[in-house]
């Protein structure tokens, strides 16, 4: 899943990316609303962590003008204010959540996960098809029992064709949601990582049927059935 950070403090956002890549998350990071405003229309995210307090345009004015957009992407707040009026402006504004700081990145990253589970339909924290299963919040994955021991980006990708099953997604869009804007990944990597998904989920299991199906000339699916 790919996010932004709009965060004025170099120290807070850098420190929230550091953590968010270790979780395997794909992170862009802008320092003022300005720029995570240009950066969130540029490209498509999966959920969006907004600084309310910043320089220019503030993190409720960012989420207000994308909404006015028709962004619908998630929304977090960061915001230390607390009134009453100031959480109503910004759930006004189209923010999804808020969350005060000071806070504890494991509020910060459950946050997260529940926002990500709210778009387009809702999703259960265990994603499962056929005898394949993903724990999100746990972040394991298990076919038939056994543990798969999967990389984060491995992960990564697997979470995203599930969350997009019965639908054909290219080699470009995997890069879209899965790697950084910095990162310099080309389409024959996402077929590298496939084929070592596919030496984990599909492999050992000589039984089961193949759980990502390639469409040649369009990319991969993950189908409910057969």
């Amino acid at each position: 899943m790919r996010l932004l950070i709009v965060e004025d403090d170099e120290r807070i956002a850098n420190a929230i990316r550091e953590g968010l890549t270790q979780e395997g998350y794909a992170v862009d990071v802008a320092y003022d609303g300005d720029e995570g405003y240009r950066t969130a229309l540029a490209d498509e995210y999966d959920a969006m962590i907004l600084d309310v307090m910043m320089p220019g345009i503030s993190g409720i004015e960012v989420c207000k003008a994308l909404r006015q957009e028709g962004n619908r992407s998630p929304v977090l707040l960061l915001t230390a204010k607390t009134e009453n009026s100031d959480i109503v402006e910004g759930l006004d504004a189209g923010a999804d959540d808020y969350l005060a700081k000071p806070f504890s990145f494991d509020v910060l990253l459950a946050r997260i996960r529940a926002l990500l589970r709210r778009p387009k339909e809702s999703l259960d924290p265990i994603m499962t098809v056929d005898n394949l299963t993903l724990d999100l919040n746990r972040r394991i994955a298990t076919r038939d029992g056994q543990d798969l021991n999967l990389s984060s980006k491995e992960f990564a990708i697997l979470e995203y064709l599930l969350r997009n099953r019965n639908h054909i997604i290219s080699k470009e869009k995997i890069i879209a949601h899965v790697w950084d804007f910095d990162s310099d990944v080309l389409p024959n990597t996402v077929e590298v990582f496939i084929t070592y998904l596919r030496n984990k989920i599909d492999k050992p299991f000589k039984k089961g049927r193949p759980i990502i199906e390639t469409i040649r000339g369009f990319g991969y699916v993950i189908k409910d059935e057969a």
